[in-house]
């Protein structure tokens, strides 16, 4: 498929589309105003990139420029991007060990847990405060087995042919406007190519960090699974209390090849002034898999859609989508399928919680094209309602363009009850307890999934969440 074909088939300019405290860190270089081509042109000189990089910028603030608001967006009246800084290089070098991370960032990172992670020897770390790359851990089973895992920028300057075979083919900037604005500006992120056969034993983690308000943030993380290898990539997402809204607009691309198989898994937990776009699409060839799990809590408004391409006959993609609107904020959330092979098969389980007036929406898109024969599709949709203030809306989206394929959906919405509370209550549980607890049971089926690590985090961040406190504030 043709990077124009993969917008046309995931249906983002289509009619389709209605599916669709302040950081007191010193601040190094900032870039803010009107964004055009003098600033894109900055962003690459100062990064030292290649011509193609730098033309491939053009082109998306081309694209930018020509394409109108998605008609599916909705809550980000109040986005001025010309007062939001596009980039900002954190007044830091970057670090090669933990103690020498400046300390007001290893205190966030501290809050996170990454610390007690770090001690049980996980395979790899990179960290990216506001848009850059500041700290980067590997290990030496890494190297010896070829595995390359390296900030974004540096992968470009080292391996050209590599990252430009890949770079902007899975999630092109034409799919819509915020993803020409992300490739025009992104800064930052990881790399990863996994050499064919490899199988990397423990997961890949990465951290992003706003350190403060009016901030953009544009990492880019690319990952190529070479035949037959097989990796996890773990992301982790958050931002301090702002007294100003931020913009995050990241993007993943992921390209597995044949036979081999990529998990990715994301944990944010941004603040509530936090407008986050969450740009996720792969590529699954012959026979290969792609698994995303999702975990969206926190910020004032979230739009993230993980998607997967299955291109090559037998491959597999299961997403798992979770929501946590807690509050008047918005999750607009939900995974996007496209059959394109036969014998295909795709399975999207989303949980939504709504509470204090959260509205949780579900867009999903699975689409059987012709000729992918015996493919099957089946998506579940969970809602759990806390409250008389809160909403949940499901909007799945079904293309079956194939015959001998099938694809299902099935959806369940429940409410907690004043009855369910008061026996809760009734056995010595504050209410913001009873409410965690319910949801942690709510959860309690895909939380399998999750390294045991990152278990005890999500339900930490749900406790805290659903406390008295109510949550991240």
């Amino acid at each position: 498929m043709s990077r124009e074909e993969i917008s046309g088939v995931l249906g983002y300019r289509t009619p389709e589309e209605l599916l669709g405290p302040e950081g007191t860190y010193s601040r190094g270089m900032a870039l803010r105003g009107r964004i055009e081509r003098g600033m894109v042109e900055e962003i690459s000189r100062m990064k030292r990139e290649p011509d193609w990089m730098l033309r491939l910028r053009l082109r998306a603030l081309d694209e930018f420029e020509r394409i109108p608001y998605p008609r599916w967006v909705t809550g980000v009246d109040g986005l001025n991007l010309e007062e939001i800084s596009t980039y900002v290089s954190p007044d830091a070098q970057r670090a090669g060990s933990w103690n020498d991370l400046p300390g007001d960032i290893r205190e966030y990172y501290e809050k996170l847990g990454i610390p007690e992670l770090e001690a049980r020897f996980l395979s790899g770390l990179t960290a990216v405060f506001d848009s850059e790359t500041v700290y980067s851990r590997m290990k030496e089973y890494l190297e010896s087995l070829g595995v390359i895992l390296l900030p974004m920028e540096e992968a470009v300057q080292r391996y050209p042919d590599l990252v430009r075979e890949h770079f902007s083919r899975v999630f092109p900037p034409s799919d819509h406007k915020f993803a020409a604005l992300h490739t025009a500006l992104w800064s930052g992120g990881a790399f990863v190519y996994v050499p064919k056969g490899v199988r990397v034993p423990q997961p890949i983690e990465a951290y992003f960090i706003i350190g403060g308000s009016l901030e953009g943030q544009f990492e880019h993380t690319l990952i190529v699974a070479d035949e037959g290898s097989e990796m996890s990539f773990i992301e982790g997402c958050s931002a301090p209390m702002l007294k100003k809204y931020s913009f995050h607009d990241g993007m993943v691309e992921i390209h597995a090849l044949k036979g081999s198989k990529v998990k990715f898994i994301t944990v944010q937990n941004w603040s509530r002034n936090v407008i986050n776009f969450n740009n996720k699409r792969a590529i699954a060839e012959e026979d290969a898999t792609v698994e995303w799990v999702e975990g969206s809590i926190g910020s004032r408004i979230t739009y993230t859609y993980p998607s997967t391409i299955l291109r090559g006959r037998g491959s597999r993609t299961s997403n798992v989508v979770v929501g946590v609107a807690n509050g008047p904020y918005m999750k607009d959330t939900g995974s996007k399928v496209v059959h394109a092979a036969p014998d295909t098969r795709s399975s999207i389980v989303s949980k939504s919680i709504s509470n204090g007036g959260g509205v949780n929406v579900y867009r999903g898109l699975v689409r059987i094209l012709k000729g992918a024969t015996n493919s099957v599709s089946h998506v579940e949709c969970s809602s759990l309602i806390m409250d008389e203030g809160s909403k949940a809306h499901t909007y799945p989206h079904v293309q079956l363009e194939e015959p001998t394929a099938s694809a299902s959906h099935e959806a369940t919405t429940s409410r907690l009850t004043e009855d369910q509370l008061f026996y809760l209550r009734s056995r010595g549980l504050k209410e913001g307890e009873a409410k965690s607890l319910i949801v942690l049971g709510f959860l309690q089926g895909i939380m399998q999934d999750l390294p045991i690590e990152y278990v005890s985090v999500l339900t930490k961040v749900i406790q805290v969440e659903f406390s008295e406190v109510g949550g991240l504030g």
